[in-house]
């Protein structure tokens, strides 16, 4: 079974990465071993236009993979999640991809008419992709953005249009990579923060990159 584990940052993948160089053996950097197992790790930078291009040709070079997990942090629209939750994203929608009008509203490609909402991979506009035995994990829906939401204006504005339940820099391109490509794709993702006015002093990156590298553990672990 190939496995590959993306990931915009290697920080947040470390204690993962770390218990790989421990319990499976290391065939090259960034690609690890045990019995019929391969784990091969990729690290693309931050934002879709790194993700679109390092997940793009990784699957092109290194031929099909069973499964691709992207392994990230995210911010929370939705207050019912808290600092640290781990939750299962099964679909994702550009949140900024398109035009802000005259009037200040944003309108996206398929309003404009310039992509088709039901055209791979979209149904109804978002991709979708959920997989079963991660029932233990709270099922969201993602927003991906090139500039995350900073104000209570531009946050309410977007809510109100997607009514999105976390927030990320890499989740849509991480589908449609997968899904153009008919690889099978798990995203994983741990509450950081809550998506409001700008203030990092409320982040809890460590323990987001705890709890999510925890069940990435356990996820890889019970693989046999």
């Amino acid at each position: 079974m190939n496995i590959l584990i993306v990931s915009a940052t290697v920080f947040e993948i470390a204690p993962l990465q770390q218990h790989l160089e421990e319990h499976f053996n290391k065939i090259k950097p960034f690609h690890y071993k045990k019995n019929h197992v391969n784990i091969y790790l990729l690290v693309t930078g931050v934002g879709l236009t790194a993700t679109a291009f390092s997940l793009g040709r990784m699957l092109s070079e290194e031929g099909q993979f069973d499964l691709a997990i992207n392994l990230g942090v995210a911010g929370a629209f939705d207050k019912t999640l808290k600092i640290g939750d781990v939750v299962q994203v099964v679909s994702e929608q550009f949140g900024d991809l398109g035009v802000e009008e005259a009037t200040g509203q944003f309108t996206d490609l398929f309003e404009m008419g310039l992509a088709e909402k039901n055209e791979a991979p979209y149904a109804d506009g978002k991709m979708s992709f959920e997989v079963e035995g991660f029932h233990f994990l709270r099922k969201v829906a993602g927003l991906t953005v090139n500039k995350v939401h900073g104000t209570v204006a531009s946050i309410e504005a977007i809510r109100k249009k997607y009514q999105p339940e976390i927030e990320s820099m890499e989740g849509a391109a991480f589908f449609y990579a997968c899904l153009l490509s008919n690889v099978k794709c798990l995203q994983i993702r741990a509450i950081s923060n809550y998506v409001e006015p700008r203030n990092r002093d409320n982040w809890n990156l460590p323990l987001a990159i705890e709890n999510l590298n925890k069940i990435a553990w356990s996820t890889i672990s019970a693989i046999k």
